[in-house]
């Protein structure tokens, strides 16, 4: 069957139905483009017969994109080959696009990537009115840029400026908002009304085009000579320098494609296009990106590390222990999704303002026009603060979030577990504390687990689920079922002291201010972070966490290894927190000081004090990246050798959206694999010689490094 079926009517209207075989959606894979090539040729030769072409979809949706499977293929041996195919396509989409006849687009649903492109090359477009309807080009989010000629024609419908959040920042965009662009002509509330209206459109403009295919046409706001634009562009590429630190080539690239095609003829800007989309295509970067952000999300969505053959589950009612910030944002995640939810603290007053966080995010939700006051007001309904632990009567589910101290974790699961429903879950939010030893608390260990949120929780989509030593795969399977439940991606670790994302995201925060004790001016530490592609630098981050929360957890640490008989070596880090809590009563944000200023009327500035550990050294900007880099991505390698993690997906989908990891690596293992592993150990080994034994390789990157075969 063909991926376009073709069909005249009696009106000479050709009706043109997306439908590519074996798929759930229509993307533009080979079946596609062997389609539209046979589909041109025909309407090629029929176009004297023809009075309009429609397209619709057979699909629930319009038209899904590009095929990543094929696209992560392409490498720079390819490069000509990918272009020619590229360039092909759109070719043919500009022969109907300028065939003189009415062209249409029927939006009976979604229509992103390729799909848009699709239908922005169509002079009429009808959308079915439909709230969960997106439209838009995210390919930047793959380290891709639109190259069906998204760039091209959004920049000629909207103007430079206006296109450029769609284009370089991935915006999506619904029904009612494309209406206002003027993107999208006219809706329809079913799929026959839309069918019917596109015929009468056809039928109403015999002779149609593109209006930027009409002569004497201007792109709004005016192409990069005008005045106005000039100067916007003058300064452009520098403020999306400082956003990107050159990590990133997708959203440059796609910069420089809409101003150079904004300046020529459709079809030399439509080559422009495929150029640059041939270089993000066939790069490493969009391989990192889309192996994770897509093949590696989607394994997780489908439940690839969720214990196979048990039943699906759903929590009916949750508790959550502790109302602080992190159990007031567990409460909102959880009754967002309309799960009931008691949220339980020692007064009724500390239950209240944990209720009243959610009460001020959905008001901001109101205020935005993205929620009803009525829908605002059910949510909030689902949260019942307390302080009587009899209300958790019932509970499928209780989140035990309070402080990171064993003893009051412990009170906390006996007095609440008891009111469990049979089988019933008991999870702890812990980020450090080993779920093993936490669970000797609890009357029933094989039903109880880790669930380590991550704040703020209403914006981290992360959840670490951790397995202790008794924990069964049915408590497992539920926790991860839950996560999934409140719309967050779960990933599965092993118990260990710090887990995977804690372990790794100390090392980070630890190597900055190593670089601090060794002499390194504090806003160098912070830059060389920011241009290794890790979205905050380790003093700000470690100011965020509270100095004095490092010092206790390393407290605690040491008392618990040496109870073991093990020790943990002191480090310079423990000398210059200790330093900034004790001497210079600095100990975070929170308490108003640390690394940073924190000033009432105005940002955030580095303190003049950190000055003290300046002096002489010999590190350059790389060797300071590299250190970023390698530090987590050893560690977290060490973790999969430990069997902390058990897939790479959940290291490399942990590490960006748990510990904020380099994004454009896709992932602390995938930054190995991308970096070459025999040049990895080659440079691991080195930092290990000039730095410390922190860095050095572990035997799997050696063994993978000696047989060249990826760490998958």
């Amino acid at each position: 069957m063909s991926a376009i079926q073709y069909q005249k009517d009696a009106d000479n209207i050709v009706i043109l139905t997306l439908d590519s075989p074996n798929q759930s959606a229509n993307t533009m894979n080979a079946d596609f483009r062997e389609a539209l090539e046979v589909t041109t040729t025909k309407i090629l030769a029929e176009k004297e017969q023809i009075a309009g072409i429609i397209f619709t979809s057979a699909k629930k949706t319009f038209f899904a994109g590009g095929d990543l499977d094929e696209l992560i293929q392409a490498t720079p041996e390819h490069a000509t080959e990918f272009f020619n195919m590229i360039e092909s396509m759109k070719v043919q989409f500009r022969q109907i696009e300028t065939l003189g006849v009415p062209v249409v687009a029927c939006l009976n649903g979604t229509a992103l990537g390729g799909g848009w492109e699709l239908a922005l090359g169509c002079h009429h477009r009808i959308a079915l009115q439909d709230a969960k309807a997106k439209f838009g080009l995210p390919e930047v989010t793959l380290g891709l840029l639109p190259g069906g000629g998204g760039i091209v024609r959004m920049v000629r419908l909207l103007g430079l400026q206006t296109a450029f959040p769609f284009l370089m920042e991935g915006k999506q965009f619904g029904v009612e908002q494309a209406v206002q662009l003027g993107l999208i002509h006219d809706t329809a509330s079913s799929n026959e009304e839309l069918l019917d209206k596109a015929k009468a459109w056809v039928k109403s403009n015999p002779k149609s085009q593109q209006p930027f295919d009409v002569k004497g046409y201007k792109i709004p706001g005016g192409d990069p000579k005008t005045p106005a634009v000039a100067q916007v562009l003058a300064i452009a590429p520098a403020m999306l320098r400082s956003k990107t630190k050159g990590c990133y080539p997708a959203p440059e690239a796609i910069m420089a494609a809409a101003v150079e095609g904004a300046q020529v003829d459709v079809d030399t800007a439509l080559r422009i296009e495929s150029r640059y989309f041939t270089e993000l295509a066939t790069g490493q970067v969009s391989k990192n990106m889309i192996g994770t952000f897509w093949h590696g999300l989607n394994a997780i969505k489908a439940g690839e590390s969720r214990p196979k053959n048990i039943e699906k589950w759903q929590a009916t009612k949750v508790g959550i222990l502790g109302a602080g910030m992190m159990g007031a944002g567990i409460a909102y995640s959880t009754a967002i999704k309309g799960v009931p939810v008691v949220l339980k603290d020692v007064s009724i007053e500390a239950a209240e303002k944990g209720k009243a966080y959610s009460q001020k995010l959905l008001e901001k939700r109101v205020s935005r026009g993205r929620m009803t006051a009525e829908k605002k007001d059910q949510i909030l309904a689902l949260i019942q603060p307390t302080a009587d632990a009899k209300d958790l009567q019932g509970c499928d589910l209780i989140i035990e979030a309070v402080f990171e101290n064993q003893a009051l974790k412990a009170k906390v699961t006996e007095e609440a577990e008891q009111y469990l429903v049979d089988g019933g879950v008991m999870a702890s939010n812990t980020s450090t504390l080993p779920i093993t030893g936490l669970a000797q608390a609890s009357k029933n260990a094989k039903n109880f687990i880790g669930l380590h949120f991550f704040s703020p929780v209403d914006k981290m989509q992360l959840v670490e689920i951790i397995k202790g030593n008794e924990t069964s795969d049915e408590t497992l399977a539920r926790a991860y079922d839950f996560v999934q439940q409140i719309a967050k991606t779960p990933i599965i670790v092993n118990d260990s002291r710090g887990f995977f994302t804690s372990r790794v995201f100390g090392t980070f925060v630890q190597e900055g201010m190593r670089l601090l004790a060794e002499g390194v001016h504090p806003a160098k530490i912070e830059m060389a972070a920011l241009k290794a592609g890790m979205p905050v630098g380790p003093l700000a981050i470690q100011d965020e966490v509270s100095l004095s929360l490092s010092e206790h957890v390393t407290n605690e640490t040491r008392k618990a290894l040496q109870a073991e008989g093990k020790d943990l070596p002191k480090s310079p880090v423990e000398d210059v927190i200790a330093e900034m809590i004790h001497k210079h009563k600095r100990k975070g944000k929170a308490a108003g000081a640390g690394f940073y200023e924190y000033p009432s009327d105005g940002k955030k500035y580095l303190w003049e004090g950190l000055s003290h550990w300046q002096k002489d050294h010999d590190i350059s900007e790389q060797d300071m990246i590299d250190r970023f880099l390698f530090i987590q991505a050893i560690e977290t390698l060490r973790c999969y050798e430990e069997n902390v993690l058990t897939s790479v997906v959940d290291a490399n989908v942990g590490s960006i959206f748990g510990i904020g990891f380099a994004a454009w690596t896709g992932g602390a293992i995938q930054f190995l694999n991308q970096y070459g592993l025999d040049k990895a150990l080659q440079r691991a080994n080195e930092l290990e010689n000039r730095f410390g034994a922190r860095f050095k390789a572990p035997e799997l990157l050696k063994k993978h490094a000696q047989s060249g075969e990826p760490i998958r």
